[in-house]
C-alpha cells in the first residue's frame, strides 16, 4: 500500500489541480480553504474491509459537524473499475441498511472511471478520474443547499464535458499523472 500521507497528498493534488482550478466542482474550493473536507485513507483490500471503513466514516461524519466531507481514499481494493462500478450499488444499498440514505450521499471516483456509452479514453471520463479509487460521502443537506445556492446548476456537468473535451483526453492524462508525483 501507498503511504497514507503520499495518498492524501496525491488527492489534495488532484482536489487542487484539477477539480477546483478546472471549476469541476464549484462548492470543493469553498470547503477545502475552509479545511472541511476529510482525507481518509483505508488499507482494505476486500470489500468487506471497505465497508468497514465506509461505516467508520460515516459514523464520523455524523459525531462531528467539523467536517463537510470525506475522501475515503481504498488505494487497494477495488482497483478494477468493473469491479468499483458493481460496489456502488452494494454501498448504496449499505447505506439503506444503516438507514442513512437521504442523510448521506456517495459520490465516485476512480482512475479508470468511465460512463456508460462513453470509450475509456474519453475526455469526458475525467470529470471523475482520480489519483486512486475513492468514495466521496456527502451530506445531503449540504447538497441541496448548495445546489438551491447555485445560479444554473444543470449547466456544470454540460460545461465540465465541454471543458474536458477541450482539454483532450492526452492533456488530462498528463494532469492526473502529474498529481502522482511524489513531493
Amino acid at each position: 500500500m501507498p503511504d497514507q500521507q503520499l495518498c492524501i497528498d496525491q488527492v489534495r493534488r488532484w482536489l487542487e489541480t484539477i477539480v477546483i482550478d478546472l471549476g469541476l466542482c464549484p462548492f470543493a474550493e469553498r470547503e477545502l480553504f475552509h479545511q472541511r473536507i476529510r482525507f481518509s485513507v483505508t488499507d482494505a483490500n476486500e470489500e468487506v474491509d471497505l465497508l468497514i471503513a465506509l461505516e467508520a466514516e460515516l459514523r464520523r461524519l455524523q459525531h462531528d459537524n467539523s467536517i463537510e466531507t470525506t475522501l475515503l481514499i481504498h488505494p487497494n481494493a477495488l482497483t478494477a473499475f468493473d469491479k468499483y462500478n458493481q460496489f456502488l450499488d452494494l454501498a448504496e444499498g449499505f447505506l439503506a441498511q444503516l438507514q442513512m440514505q437521504g442523510v448521506y450521499q456517495i459520490a465516485s471516483f476512480h482512475p479508470d472511471y468511465q460512463f456508460a456509452n462513453t470509450d475509456p479514453q474519453d475526455a469526458e471520463n475525467y470529470t471523475n478520474r482520480s489519483p486512486y479509487p475513492m468514495l466521496h460521502i456527502l451530506r445531503e443537506t449540504s447538497v441541496s443547499q448548495a445546489i438551491a445556492s447555485h445560479p444554473d446548476i444543470d449547466r456544470v456537468p454540460t460545461r465540465n464535458i465541454a471543458l474536458m473535451q477541450q482539454l483532450g483526453g492526452d492533456e488530462l492524462a498528463r494532469r492526473l499523472a502529474a498529481c502522482m508525483v511524489a513531493d
